[in-house]
């Protein structure tokens, strides 16, 4: 089985000179104690995946998380039966400290939202931050992606409340 193990910030901006690969992704289910997720990487070699995930625990950080590799045309197909509006985002690979960065760019209708993402080797190992973040919103709801289609960025009234 495998545990997801992640902190999440809120950034100020994407470090220059990262190279990012376009990702559009959709929910076939999503509540409380699971989501199923389809997503589109637009590289050099396209890629799709489903993903299962279950609930985060009391502190946010860990959850259980199945992925697997699908056919990208078949995924082309699925997103359009999944939830709208659909998540599109450009992801970063950033590296510092030796751990890597996903740090996604959103676009649609969570434009304007900029969020790094770090996986854990376990929910006590300790990192240092890079200097454009601003705030960790690890296991607040509403920055987990699934709840950005139900309730986008350019919607909030009051955009970085807790």
């Amino acid at each position: 089985m495998a545990i997801e193990v992640e902190r999440k910030f809120i950034i100020k901006h994407v470090p220059k000179g990262l190279l990012g690969n376009k990702i559009k992704q959709g929910y076939l289910q999503s509540e409380k104690k699971r989501t199923v997720r389809i997503r589109t990487v637009e590289s050099k070699k396209n890629k799709a995946y489903i993903t299962i995930k279950g609930a985060s625990n009391k502190t946010g950080l860990s959850r259980y998380e199945f992925e697997t590799e699908i056919p990208f045309n078949e995924a082309v197909y699925m997103l359009k039966l999944c939830d709208t509006p659909l998540i599109e985002k450009t992801r970063y690979i950033y590296k510092n400290d030796n751990v890597i960065w996903e740090i996604d760019e959103f676009h649609g209708m969570n434009e304007g939202l900029f969020i790094a993402e770090v996986e854990l080797s376990n929910e006590n190992q300790k990192i240092e931050l890079p200097d454009f973040i601003i705030e960790e919103v690890t296991g607040i709801n509403k920055y987990y992606n699934s709840n950005l289609q139900k309730s986008p960025f350019t919607l909030w009234k009051d955009k970085f409340s807790k």
